[in-house]
């Protein structure tokens, strides 16, 4: 599922979290219906046409890169992981090369984004008018990919360590444009070990930490 021509697109795949909600489990590994979920959202953006994805590693950074073996994306790993994820952001946002026009931040504990899912996002971006960011909202919750031009990745990349994607839309508000939709694939992850029964038993798919982990 290729996107029309346009814009250049690249992503950061923020996978860096120590999940300490989880028992030190890194949450990238669960795997859904067989497959690791930081390896199906970084197949999800490939698919879509995002061919620049930047994975951000960080805690138990080599099982993680370990699950994306064959994909053509950038391995970043943030020695600074514990700081929280806008240092995780600004690793990524740091690694892409200059010609992205924008941003796509994934999360890699989404189970059920797919490649029919970003399409959506980028064919509904191109009509934001003049906001520099673009954010999923499901029934009031704003979910992920949110997309940055890259004058607000250059924003970050210029801000204190502390000034990530979302201090810069509380700072420009009028900036910000939504894409209101009833698909609630861009909001759901996995925050618990009480998501991973949720998400199967609604959308009966399997989730399960994998047997090495």
């Amino acid at each position: 599922m290729q996107l029309p021509a346009g814009p250049a697109f690249g992503a950061v795949v923020l996978a860096a979290g120590e999940a300490r909600r989880m028992g030190g489990r890194s949450k990238p590994l669960i795997e859904r219906d067989g497959v690791p979920l930081v390896r199906r959202v970084v197949q999800a953006l490939l698919e879509s046409g995002v061919h620049d994805v930047v994975v951000v590693l960080g805690y138990r950074a080599e099982e993680v890169e370990a699950a994306l073996t064959g994909l053509p994306v950038r391995r970043v790993v943030n020695a600074n992981y514990q700081a929280g994820r806008v240092s995780s952001l600004r690793a990524g946002l740091a690694a892409l090369p200059r010609s992205i026009d924008a941003v796509l931040v994934a999360l890699a504990d989404q189970p059920l984004l797919d490649p029919a899912d970003v399409a959506s996002l980028l064919r509904a971006h191109a009509g934001r008018g003049a906001a520099c960011a673009f954010v999923p909202r499901v029934r009031g919750e704003r979910g992920h990919p949110v997309v940055l031009e890259s004058s607000v990745c250059r924003a970050i990349l210029q801000g204190d360590d502390e000034f990530g994607a979302r201090q810069w839309m509380e700072q420009n508000p009028s900036q910000v444009a939504w894409f209101d939709s009833d698909n609630g694939h861009y909001c759901v992850d996995v925050d618990s070990f009480e998501d991973l029964e949720r998400i199967a038993q609604r959308y009966g798919c399997a989730m399960r930490w994998p047997a090495r982990v």
